[in-house]
């Protein structure tokens, strides 16, 4: 009798966002989140891919789980 496949974990992913005017925000893409890495890092980290490089002096940008994006979304 074999064991049954475990499903494996769902990687999280970032939702990449740009604010265009205060207090409004455009989605700019999504990444898969880093495991390993600290929030702070891995939410840098996942900016710079989703813009390919560091963000322009005085553009705000934000990196937020697909899980709470989806929530703050609805609101």
């Amino acid at each position: 009798m074999s064991k049954p496949i475990a499903p494996s974990a769902p990687r999280a992913w970032f939702v990449v966002l740009r604010e265009f005017a205060p207090g409004r925000w455009q989605v700019v893409g999504e990444v898969p989140r880093r495991p390993g890495l600290p929030a702070r890092a891995a939410r840098s980290q996942a900016v710079r891919e989703a813009i390919g490089g560091d963000p322009a002096p005085g553009e705000a940008y934000a990196a937020v789980l697909r899980s709470e994006w989806r929530i703050a979304a609805e609101l």
